[in-house]
């Protein structure tokens, strides 16, 4: 909670500082990684900072952190960090980090507001960052206890045991311990990180969904190759490095599990719709429906470009199949009379058919503007807005946009 000197202080400054947020972020990364260049090679991800896109998702967050502590100030903002608290942990970031970025970050406010930035101000805007912080660095304790490993100690040697092609671009890498022990247990719905050398000599990091059921034996991810397509970036520089050379008996440094878009135990009807690689988590998900013969009420809708572009497409129908309560709706934007599931439909999801129940739990993941359509029709067709869940691959820009 914020102090009662810097509520009025917050609130007053709240329009100009996020209206300048965009910039505000854009000079801190530049500063951070004058001082810090190996931040850029070998933590953060290069293609997002060459879009800007980790720029918009951090302003979106500090802006709706900051507006949670003036508007709503006895409710713990915490749940707004807990997807970055699990996404640092996945990149074994620790609490020595804080200091540089909170440094970084007030220089850059100063700079860029200039003498709107008197003492006064910078207090309440630091008192900002430090619970902010502060609450992110418990978070990721808490994290990390619960895996029983000490902070930051996250990464591990996988072997590759399998490679498949799931769709022209997509392939899975089933992945073992090499030590031979049990692999981490999971929750259905969680990701790793995998940290991949690159020509250059940097080491860059991107999260991969476990795209099968917890097992004790192995993991497996599900790898799209990114191509940005306009040359306006590089393609995905890990994804790109993992389809041309990760092969059967090669070694991959892998995260623990980490996220929190994860499958509560209960009876109550279930809600799952993906769209492209967004197919992952559910993957893991049904899975997990399907080993422990839930008798859960299951509506599975997925989205592509094609069948040809629908990774998995006989593994999740196959899955469905399986549970006595699920049905499963695919939508194509081409192509759908090609598909082998007779239901298949043209175009993009429109779920005003649907008739869920209002104990409903919706699961999402695939492109912003699908979850936000999909999002849009369930709210509409009566479930609560807190039982809708959603994860993004890369920055989480739903805050910001």
């Amino acid at each position: 909670m914020l102090s009662a000197q810097s509520v009025p202080v917050v609130r007053a400054t709240l329009p100009a500082v996020g209206a300048s947020l965009g910039t505000i972020t854009e000079v801190f990364y530049r500063r951070m990684f004058q001082e810090r260049p190996e931040l850029l090679r070998d933590l953060f991800n290069r293609t997002n900072q060459a879009t800007g896109s980790q720029r918009e998702a951090l302003a979106g967050a500090v802006a709706a952190f900051a507006t949670m502590l003036v508007e709503q100030p006895d409710e713990r903002p915490d749940a707004v960090l807990s997807r970055i608290a699990h996404k640092h942990v996945s990149l074994g970031v620790t609490a020595d980090s804080y200091p540089l970025v909170g440094r970084h970050l007030m220089a850059a406010v100063g700079e860029v507001l200039g003498d709107a930035v008197t003492p006064e101000v910078a207090a309440a805007w630091d008192e900002v960052y430090w619970l902010m912080a502060n609450a992110l660095i418990a978070a990721e304790a808490r994290l990390y206890a619960y895996a029983g490993v000490a902070d930051g100690d996250v990464w591990r040697p996988m072997e590759v045991t399998e490679r498949r092609l799931e769709a022209h671009d997509a392939v899975s890498l089933v992945l073992r311990r090499t030590d031979g022990l049990p692999t981490r247990p999971f929750l259905p719905g969680q990701y790793v990180s995998v940290r991949v050398e690159l020509p250059d000599g940097a080491h860059q990091i991107r999260q991969y969904s476990l795209s099968t059921a917890p097992d004790r034996k192995t993991w497996r991810i599900t790898v799209k190759r990114e191509t940005a397509g306009d040359g306006s970036v590089p393609d995905g520089e890990v994804s790109s490095r993992l389809h041309d050379n990760a092969q059967v008996g090669d070694l991959l440094d892998v995260s623990l599990p980490a996220g929190d878009l994860v499958l509560p135990d209960g009876d109550t009807p279930l809600i799952l719709a993906s769209a492209g690689i967004g197919i992952t988590p559910m993957l893991s998900m049904l899975d997990h429906l399907a080993r422990t013969s839930s008798a859960r009420q299951v509506t599975v809708v997925h989205a592509a470009r094609s069948p040809h572009d629908h990774p998995h497409r006989e593994e999740q129908a196959e899955l469905v199949a399986r549970l006595a309560g699920a049905e499963l709706q695919l939508w194509y934007e081409k192509d759908a009379h090609l598909s082998p599931h007779s239901g298949a439909r043209s175009g993009r999801p429109a779920l005003g058919h649907l008739r869920p129940r209002p104990d409903s739990t919706a699961y999402l993941c695939g492109p912003l503007p699908f979850m936000r359509a999909v999002r849009g029709d369930l709210l509409a067709l009566g479930v609560h807005p807190s039982a809708v869940h959603y994860e993004v691959f890369g920055p989480d820009l739903w805050l910001s946009r």
